[in-house]
C-alpha cells in the first residue's frame, strides 16, 4: 500500500475478528488487511460457533465474517455469519459486522432480513477476491455506526420479500398451516387429529380441502392421494407450483414466467 493510503487511516487501529471457513483466504484476508496499517486481527475463526465463543472473549472493535460457513461437526445445526452474529449480538449488543458473500440463496437473504440486524453493520457482495482497500472504509464506517447493504444484495433481500409475501403458506390460516405442516410430514388425517386433539376426525378432511383451495389443487380432477402428495411438495417448498395437462410440475422464474420445476 502506498504512504498516501496508509495516511488515511492514521486513526485507531481497529481491532478485528475474522471468520471465514476457508483456510486460505482467511490467511491472505489477514495479510492483506494488516499490511493496510489499519487493521489489527485480534482472532480467527472457522465456523460460527467458534466466531461466537471468539467473539465473547477478545476485545475487539468489529467482526468481518463469511455469510457461508460450514461446520463438519455441527451438520444441521451449523451457524451462519447471519446466525453468528445474532446470537453475538445477544451478549455483545450491537456489535460491529462487516458481511461478505459469494452466495445467491434465497435462504440466506430470508435470515439477513429475518435477523433484525438494523445498525453498525456492512453486507457487501464477494466477486473473485476481495480488497484490503474496499474492507477498510466499511470496517470503519461500521465501527462508528454507519451501515450499508450493497445494492446487488438490497434487490436480492427486496425480491426474497417479495416472493415470501406471496408464498403459499402465507395463504393459509395458522390452524390450516399446521395441518398442511404435519401433512407434510407423512401423517394420515387420523393421526393429524389425534396430534391436534381434534374431536371431530372430519375436521381434518375439511381444513384439507381449504388448504387445496388456496393453493389451486382442487380446481384440477385429481384424487386426494394427488392433491395430498401435491400439498405436501408446495408445503416443503414453499412456492407455489401448478401442473399442466402432463403432470408437469411448473414454477415461477425471477422473471413471472412458467417453467418447469424439475429439468430433465
Amino acid at each position: 500500500m502506498g504512504q498516501a493510503y496508509r495516511a488515511s487511516f492514521r486513526e485507531k487501529m481497529i481491532k478485528l475478528l475474522l471468520v471465514d471457513d476457508h483456510g486460505p483466504l482467511r490467511k491472505a484476508l489477514r495479510e492483506g488487511l494488516e499490511a493496510t496499517g489499519a487493521i489489527q486481527v485480534v482472532g480467527e475463526a472457522a465456523t460460527g460457533r467458534e466466531a461466537v465463543g471468539r467473539a465473547l472473549e477478545l476485545d475487539m472493535d468489529v467482526i468481518l465474517m463469511d455469510v457461508q460457513l460450514q461446520d463438519p461437526q455441527a451438520s444441521r445445526s451449523a451457524l451462519s455469519g447471519v446466525g453468528a452474529a445474532v446470537a453475538i449480538r445477544r451478549e455483545r449488543p450491537r456489535m460491529p459486522v462487516v458481511f461478505y458473500s459469494i452466495q445467491d440463496d434465497d435462504e440466506y437473504y430470508r435470515e439477513f432480513r429475518a435477523s433484525g440486524i438494523l445498525t453498525h453493520y456492512a453486507y457487501v457482495r464477494k466477486s473473485n477476491y476481495l480488497l484490503p482497500s474496499m474492507l477498510v472504509p466499511l470496517l470503519r464506517d461500521a465501527v462508528n455506526g454507519r451501515s450499508l447493504v450493497d445494492p446487488e444484495i438490497e434487490d436480492r433481500v427486496q425480491e426474497v420479500r417479495d416472493l415470501d409475501e406471496q408464498s403459499p403458506r402465507a395463504l393459509l390460516e395458522p390452524n390450516e398451516l399446521r395441518v398442511a405442516e404435519l401433512m407434510a410430514q407423512g401423517m394420515t388425517n387420523e393421526q393429524i387429529a389425534a396430534r391436534l386433539n381434534l374431536h371431530d376426525k372430519r375436521a381434518v378432511s375439511r381444513t384439507n380441502g381449504r388448504i387445496y383451495a388456496s393453493w389451486g389443487l382442487s380446481e384440477n380432477a385429481v384424487d386426494d392421494k394427488v392433491a395430498r402428495a401435491r400439498a405436501t411438495l408446495i408445503y416443503n417448498l414453499n412456492r407455489m407450483i401448478i401442473w399442466d395437462e402432463n403432470g408437469v410440475a411448473l414454477v415461477q422464474d425471477r422473471r413471472g414466467e412458467w417453467v418447469p420445476l424439475y429439468r430433465e
